[in-house]
């Protein structure tokens, strides 16, 4: 089988494609042909090395099989495996091994534990989720790590009520599945993005408000004004935006503190500002199974808007670091 292999610190340019035996089967594993895998932008954090030791997310090892999220075809199963069977269509979750409460493993997909960029691979059986068949492989490749995220932001902590605001930053994974959860729940939506395109797109999706944070500098006081208060921020920039979130927030709001494209992650400042920051954790296997089934209820179809070859894996990378898509970016396993 072919399998990518990245050099964590190495950059981009380090991933590498290989033939590769597939590994022997154990009892309590399933082996699974995938089919489509997508990318966060944890993965060019992986590959370049950018957060150092924090968060468990350095590989610990000279070189790992990258990426989180995928989707494929249950092709055998070890002597103790009774959660799937051959032809199931199936996921693999984020954190191998956290089935349930809050107490994460460190397995985590694509750092320290081989990841999905691959053709086949084995997983422990009871860290894989079925695939509905109102699904699609790429869609059902958007779930692990953005779409959880984006769930548990909404769900956990501080559940969202209909009628809520929610205010979600950019276009990306986590903040498109953030717009159509909100939205299908009933909750009512501001996106901004720093693209007047991206943010017609938006609309389309569902968003009430849509804020081009880059041409108007007021746009927090907007997003406030029009809401009377967010009750939670998508937070997917960092410490570097936080005032200003904090700022649109209703008195019972919370910043639902996920990323760091612009600079370290908002939880950083826990202590320093009087709003609750709320650091996200992706979610458990329950979990997961909670956001497929309300997808599946609610007819709600992931985006994925650039999908290239294993062979690409490269300008795949390239492509989100570059910030050029709406959505996610996947890839073709097959």
């Amino acid at each position: 089988m072919k399998a990518a292999f990245v050099s964590e610190g190495s950059g981009i340019s380090s991933i590498v494609i290989e033939d590769v035996e597939v590994p022997a089967l154990a009892p309590h594993e399933a082996q699974v042909r995938l089919h489509a895998a997508t990318l966060n932008f944890r993965d060019v954090i992986v590959a370049k090395n950018l957060l150092g030791s924090m968060g468990g997310i350095t590989m610990g090892r000279d070189r790992v099989v990258p990426m989180s999220c995928a989707s494929g075809l249950v092709t055998a199963v070890g002597g103790e495996v009774s959660r799937v069977k051959v032809g199931d269509r199936v996921s693999p979750i984020f954190a191998q091994g956290w089935l349930h409460g809050r107490e994460p493993t460190m397995e985590m997909l694509g750092a320290g534990h081989d990841g999905v960029a691959r053709q086949q691979a084995n997983f422990a059986a009871e860290s894989l989720v079925h695939v509905p068949d109102e699904l699609g492989d790429l869609e059902a490749a958007t779930f692990a790590c953005a779409g959880l995220t984006a769930w548990n932001a909404l769900f956990l902590d501080r559940p969202l009520q209909a009628g809520e605001w929610v205010l979600c930053h950019g276009t990306g994974g986590v903040s498109l599945a953030a717009l159509q959860f909100a939205k299908a729940h009933g909750a009512n939506v501001v996106l901004t993005s720093a693209s007047d395109a991206k943010l017609l797109r938006g609309k389309a999706l569902g968003a009430d408000v849509t804020l081009n944070y880059r041409t108007d500098p007021d746009w927090a006081a907007k997003a406030r004004a029009v809401s009377g208060g967010i009750s939670i921020v998508i937070d997917v920039a960092g410490a570097e935006q936080l005032e200003a979130n904090v700022s649109t927030l209703s008195f019972d709001g919370i910043i639902a503190a996920i990323g760091m494209l612009g600079s370290e992650f908002s939880w950083s400042k826990m202590g320093e500002t009087t709003a609750r920051i709320v650091p996200i954790n992706v979610g458990n296997r329950d979990e997961h199974e909670a956001m497929v089934a309300f997808c599946v209820h609610h007819g709600i179809r992931p985006v994925v808007d650039v999908v290239y070859d294993l062979d690409r894996i490269q300008d795949a990378y390239r492509h989100l670091e570059s910030g050029q898509f709406f959505g996610k970016v996947g890839l073709n396993l097959l």
